[in-house]
């Protein structure tokens, strides 16, 4: 492999849940890595500010002078910026295709070697979700913008600081009797969040690839229930899970959202109707020489930490 030290790989996003693990990684690799970010103080927080080969810059996906400016000289970029909640400009559209496009053509411009846009499995220009369709609407428009941009899509992600997992074991431990979406048949394939900034690195790092969509879910398929048993039984709970139908969730989802940082949200509650497992026909993992941790060996070094859960 060649000499990393020399290149520079611009991370946006690099202080959300899956970009600072990305900049971990890349780092523990030997290469040189700018965080750009609407909050570089947090860079620095997240990772101080001793590390010559470790710069954090205030960059913002909205602007193509700012983008300009954090690409200068890097050799690849990954674009793990996403949006779960609209608020105000702050839109799907706004953010996962026209931000998308806009780093795209400007990585284009600057000669990046490398484009990573983290995507997710099921994205789907065609989808009746909004926020699924803006997905799907990100991968073409990055696409157009730099033909060989490599995406990655990611399964539902989890980690010891999530908001998924984390979350779910909460609840689980709160309400002796746990509310489920619908019957709990929706398929997931949780993917540990490490195991997904691995592969983004190695794809960064490695050979140009042949492939340019990679899709990586975890080493388990289980139903929404199976799921929530799973996790129930590793933190030696016993809930009652009680079916409630979507629309239910709708109607509950429209009123949280009013609240600052909303619970449950109408796009969590439109994701949960949808599979979120891998194609068996996409490379994966596996291609990349990732081997994909589980949630149960993740959630039994979560529970021994208390400070995670």
């Amino acid at each position: 492999m060649a000499d990393m030290s020399h290149r520079i790989f611009t991370v946006f996003g690099g202080t959300g849940f899956l970009g600072r693990r990305i900049v971990r990684h890349l780092r523990s690799g030997g290469c040189s890595v700018r965080i750009a970010t609407r909050h570089p103080d947090k860079g620095k927080k997240l990772f101080g500010s001793d590390d010559p080969q470790l710069q954090s810059i205030e960059a913002d996906i909205h602007h193509e002078r700012s983008i300009a400016d954090a690409l200068g000289g890097a050799h690849g970029v990954v674009n793990a910026v996403s949006l779960y909640v609209e608020r105000g400009r702050q839109t799907f559209h706004s953010v996962h295709v026209e931000a998308a496009q806009r780093v795209a053509a400007q990585a284009r411009r600057a000669g990046v070697e490398r484009l990573v846009h983290v995507s997710g499995i099921g994205a789907d220009a065609a989808s009746s979700s909004r926020y699924i369709r803006k997905r799907g609407e990100g991968e073409l428009a990055v696409r157009a913008a730099f033909a060989d941009a490599i995406l990655i899509r990611p399964a539902v992600m989890f980690g010891p600081d999530d908001a998924f997992l984390t979350n779910i074991l909460k609840l689980l431990r709160r309400l002796p009797v746990y509310p489920i979406f619908g019957r709990g048949l929706t398929k997931l394939q949780p993917a540990y969040a490490d195991d997904v900034a691995e592969a983004i690195t190695r794809v960064l790092q490695g050979a140009k690839p042949h492939t340019i969509t990679y899709e990586c879910g975890g080493p388990r398929v289980y139903s929404y229930a199976q799921f929530l048993k799973a996790v129930a039984h590793e933190a030696g709970l016993r809930p009652i899970l009680l079916p409630v139908p979507f629309a239910a969730w709708q109607v509950l989802a429209r009123a949280l959202e009013l609240l600052p940082s909303p619970p449950v949200t109408r796009n969590q509650v439109e994701l949960m109707q949808v599979d979120n497992v891998s194609s068996p026909e996409m490379p994966g993992f596996a291609e990349l020489g990732v081997s994909p941790h589980s949630v149960e060996e993740i959630l039994k070094g979560m529970l021994r930490d208390p400070l995670t859960t």
